[in-house]
C-alpha cells in the first residue's frame, strides 16, 4: 500500500510516495539496505515510538505522530548511527529524506494526514496501514 502524507497546516504534500511498515518483520528491517530516500518518498513506521539508524547509509528527517496525527517531536538531519528515544504520546513515525521537514515547514503541533493512492495492496502492512488511516480519518 502506498500513501500520501499532508501536513494540513501547511497544505504542503510532504510525501507521496510512503510505503508502511506495520509487521513486526517490516518494522525491524525499515530502511536498511537502502541507499537513500528520493524526494517524496518517506516510510511510515506504526505503531513506532522511537527509530534509530544503526547500519543505515545516509540521513534522514524523523517526524514522531500521536494517534490523531499531530507532529509531538521531530528531528531534522539524524544521521546515521543515532537513535531518536522514544517521546510520549507518539504512536507512530515518519521517516522522511532529509531536508523535508524545513521544506515543507512543519513544526511540533502541525497534523500530518494520510491518504491512500494504492488501495489494490492486500498485505498485512497494507491492511494495518488502512486501520491505521481510517482511525486517523475518523479522529
Amino acid at each position: 500500500m502506498t500513501l500520501i502524507a499532508t501536513n494540513t497546516n501547511t497544505g504542503v504534500v510532504v510525501a507521496d510516495r510512503v510505503s508502511v511498515a506495520a509487521t513486526h518483520a517490516s518494522r525491524a528491517v525499515g530502511l536498511l539496505g537502502r541507499s537513500g530516500l528520493d524526494r517524496g518518498e518517506a516510510l511510515w513506521i506504526v505503531p513506532s515510538r522511537g527509530v534509530h539508524t544503526w547500519g543505515m547509509r545516509f540521513a534522514i528527517d524523523v517526524v514522531a505522530l500521536d494517534e490523531r496525527g499531530i507532529v509531538v517531536d521531530h528531528v531534522s538531519r539524524l544521521k546515521p548511527w543515532r537513535i531518536r528515544l522514544p517521546r510520549k504520546g507518539t504512536s507512530g513515525v515518519l521517516e522522511l529524506p532529509a531536508g523535508t521537514l524545513a521544506a515543507s515547514g512543519t513544526i511540533v503541533g502541525h497534523q500530518f494526514t494520510f491518504t491512500q493512492s494504492d488501495s489494490h495492496q492486500t498485505s498485512d502492512d497494507g491492511r494495518q496501514a488502512s486501520d491505521a488511516v481510517r482511525r486517523s480519518e475518523d479522529k
